[in-house]
């Protein structure tokens, strides 16, 4: 047709709303913003970006407020304006912000997240099994695995903590291999079911004293804050690699990962007590630094998302010199029917 149909001029801004919410990829919404400068600040007074980050993540919705933090070159001191002006700012801030975050997440390659081990609820031989050997995988020449101390009840459940490589980022699946060892028959220490739960430190110095025989001084709920549960997943019997992918990509607020082991079936030959052992831990996802950073705002839990790298992803779409052109109610009539 030769003149334009600006749907956004001519629906409740309700319903309009409503059919861009059901755009789910990132780029289709840059898409939009370029149409006209109407279109890009009707993106940004709704927060388009920000709601199609809290559908991907719902953890997000702990966020306290954004920054933005160019390291690059001083800020510019913000002039004291109207109350609208600020509000504006405000919301062209966090349609930014967001923008870049919804950008990073699908441009950046899928990783193994994992920094180092923190801690296991128990350690066999200390330190011959400890949890520091779940970072490599297992060769066939040595038996490296971290074990658990032996239980007469089978079921006693184990954890193993870990640091992620950053304290934002995102996390798809994990990947375990339970340790299998040949004495006069194969056997195979899994446990037989898993959880995981992500989180972070109650305090900045909560992780100081961490390196007492592989464990935490105290229970791991008093040193971290769980912002997130999974399902639990069965366990296979077998000494392989076992995939265990999330029902969605999480979000980890805080960078600890904590796999919970649950029940025992393995009863070893020499004691008859339970065991459980791992050999490999594999923690597969995004890391959204260096570009973000979070605050963790105690007690509330909250937590400030700041941009580190400003302008780096999100670059703000060019715009058409003239706006779609207004149309009469007889056009308009003929171009539904069209």
């Amino acid at each position: 047709m030769e003149v334009c149909i600006d749907f956004l001029n001519r629906l409740d801004p309700d319903i309009s709303v409503q059919i861009l919410m059901y755009l789910e990829d990132p780029s289709d919404l840059v898409h939009v913003s370029s149409v006209s400068r109407s279109w890009r600040d009707f993106v940004i007074a709704n927060g388009l970006f920000k709601n199609l980050c809290l559908r991907m993540f719902p953890q997000l919705s702990r966020v306290a407020r954004v920054m933005e933090l160019n390291k690059c070159r001083a800020k510019k001191p913000v002039e004291v304006g109207s109350s609208y002006s600020l509000e504006w700012e405000s919301l062209a801030r966090d349609h930014r912000v967001y923008a870049t975050l919804a950008q990073v997440y699908t441009s950046l390659i899928v990783e193994d997240c994992i920094s180092e081990a923190i801690s296991a609820s128990s350690t066999d031989h200390y330190p011959v099994e400890s949890i520091h050997n779940t970072l490599l995988p297992a060769y066939t020449w040595r038996a490296s695995y971290w074990s658990s101390k032996g239980q007469s009840n089978p079921a006693v459940p184990e954890t193993l903590i870990y640091k992620l490589k950053s304290e934002f980022c995102v996390i798809t699946e994990i990947n375990i291999c339970p340790f299998e060892q040949l004495l006069s028959s194969l056997h195979i220490y899994s446990s037989n079911s898993v959880r995981f739960r992500m989180g972070h430190p109650k305090g900045p110095n909560d992780l100081g004293s961490r390196h007492l025989g592989d464990s935490l001084p105290c229970n791991a709920d008093d040193t971290f804050n769980w912002t997130y549960a999974s399902p639990e997943f069965p366990m296979a019997q077998e000494g392989r690699l076992q995939n265990f992918r999330l029902p969605e990509p999480v979000l980890c607020i805080g960078g600890i990962l904590q796999i919970e082991l649950l029940g025992r079936v393995q009863r070893h030959e020499m004691d008859g007590l339970f065991y459980i052992c791992i050999s490999y831990v594999q923690v597969v996802g995004r890391s959204l630094s260096p570009t973000f950073c979070v605050e963790i705002l105690e007690p509330s839990g909250t937590f400030v998302l700041k941009n580190e790298m400003q302008g780096k992803f999100y670059t703000p779409p060019s715009l058409p010199k003239n706006e779609a052109h207004e149309i009469s109610d007889d056009q308009l009539q003929r171009g539904f029917r069209y």
